[in-house]
């Protein structure tokens, strides 16, 4: 059965899911949140996205982005694709890491861009890894409280 189409938000903005396969670790090492971190930020200054929140947890991410000069799939394929090749070289292994394509849902109003950013941000709470939101390193969640987050990945829309 062929897979539906995603619904082109109005807006260009989305809140993107990714997941490892069978709910696999992706993560292992601060390395490589600094990693994924880095090539997003590559690709935001390739292709103009911009990042309003984002939480990597150890086997799924969460990103709020505004579509920039490329479909968001292709941005994405190519933050999954570079991500990919440095984990399989980094740990020897081949194949998929990501369960199928990313999850995405539109987001076309103000109230529900506020709606999305906490639930990102709450991620690491409601998983019980942490008590509060802004004691988990690895989210955009210390940027919005004007604390510094992790360096050169802490943005609302810009890089800090």
């Amino acid at each position: 059965m062929a897979r539906k189409a995603r619904v082109k938000s109005k807006s260009g903005i989305y809140h993107v899911m990714l997941r490892g396969v069978n709910r696999q670790e992706i993560f292992h090492e601060d390395e490589d949140c600094e990693k994924y971190l880095e090539i997003i930020k590559k690709y935001k200054a390739r292709t103009a996205i911009k990042v309003y929140a984002w939480c990597l947890m150890n086997n799924h991410v969460h990103l709020l982005l505004k579509e920039g000069n490329e479909p968001l799939a292709t941005t994405m394929k190519r933050i999954g694709v570079s991500y990919v090749r440095y984990y399989n070289w980094t740990y020897r292994t081949t194949g998929h890491l990501f369960q199928g394509r990313f999850r995405s849902e539109n987001v076309e109003t103000s109230t529900y861009l506020l709606t999305v950013t906490r639930y990102i941000h709450q991620n690491p709470v409601k998983a019980a890894i942490r008590t509060k939101v802004d004691k988990w390193k690895w989210s955009s969640c210390l940027g919005y409280y004007g604390q510094p987050c992790f360096p050169g990945a802490c943005w609302t829309g810009i890089w800090c």
